[in-house]
């Protein structure tokens, strides 16, 4: 179905119009986006090459650390051409495109990381099986789940806000087009557009959580009724401090932008909480599983000792 929209375009305001803050914002985060393209590359690369890596837990790695390249070029670039030459024109089907990858590889993200909390559930509390449950196929049908229930929840909010009048102003109060910024733009309906973003986004964000929070309440449990020595039950905690991290860095902005079953918009605060899991973890998220993870170090020096 065609679009009835009369804007052909949109224009984003960014973050700031302080000259002096422009400057600096610009350096900050153009530092942060090339330490994620370099860091997950490297990631990425050190996964694919280094057979001692071709296992379950570094196989969902990769996948994250790929997810993470694509998600912060999703935003970034444009956020940092509106640092240099102030706010940024965006055509109307650029905007679709935008606000749908970044809920597809946002999403998908949630998804691989309940995934890699099973893992590390099953690895800790089921290691004899672990080979078994764990196996190739099962690892690549979880990915696969993961990129394909993201790619579909993306495509529900890009179809139905496509669908929406925009007869009013263009000007969107954000760096990337979002979907809470564009519904207040809208001169159609918002109802259903709000419920799906209040029930299905919630139910994207939350069932992977469930998961997270059940998988290591059971490894905990197991650690202290398992294991008796000390350093026995500090190994396992600290083979999913990484991961724990991770998902503490992803999840607490993306709750408090998201699951909130209400209509009401705080602009200010809903873009200074976005820079956190669109710019920010994606550059931090290499550098805590290279500084934590003995086996991701020795492997990058491996690889960098061949070069």
């Amino acid at each position: 179905m065609l679009n009835q929209t009369e804007a052909s375009e949109f224009v984003l305001l960014g973050l700031t119009d302080i000259q002096g803050l422009q400057h600096f914002s610009f350096i900050a985060f153009l530092l942060l986006y090339l330490t994620s393209l370099v860091g997950n590359g490297a990631i990425v690369t050190t996964v694919i090459f280094e057979p001692r890596l071709h296992t379950p837990m570094y196989f969902f790695l990769g996948n994250l650390s790929c997810l993470d390249i694509f998600y912060s070029t999703v935003t970034v670039p444009k956020m940092l051409s509106g640092f240099l030459f102030g706010q940024q024109p965006i055509s109307f089907g650029g905007c679709l495109a935008q606000l749908h990858f970044f809920h597809f590889l946002g999403s998908t993200e949630v998804l691989l990381l309940g995934t890699m909390a099973y893992d590390r559930y099953v690895a800790i509390c089921n290691p004899l099986r672990y080979t078994l449950v764990m196996s190739p196929r099962t690892c690549l049908l979880l990915a696969t789940a993961s990129w394909s229930t993201g790619f579909v929840h993306a495509m529900v909010h890009s179809v139905m806000t496509s669908r929406l009048s925009f007869c009013g102003h263009n000007h969107v109060n954000h760096f990337f087009c979002d979907i809470k910024p564009l519904l207040n733009l809208a001169c159609s309906t918002t109802s259903l557009n709000m419920t799906l973003l209040n029930v299905v986004t919630t139910s994207v964000a939350l069932g992977p959580f469930i998961v997270i929070v059940l998988s290591y309440f059971y490894i905990i449990s197991f650690v202290f009724q398992k294991v008796q020595s000390q350093e026995g039950r500090w190994k396992p905690f600290s083979t999913c401090a990484s991961h724990l991290t991770v998902v503490a860095l992803l999840y607490i902005p993306v709750l408090c932008n998201y699951t909130p079953p209400s209509s009401e918009s705080f602009p200010k605060r809903d873009v200074q909480v976005s820079l956190m899991y669109s710019a920010v973890t994606p550059a931090l998220n290499p550098l805590i599983y290279t500084l934590r993870n003995r086996e991701v170090r020795l492997a990058l020096k491996k690889m960098l000792g061949r070069k």
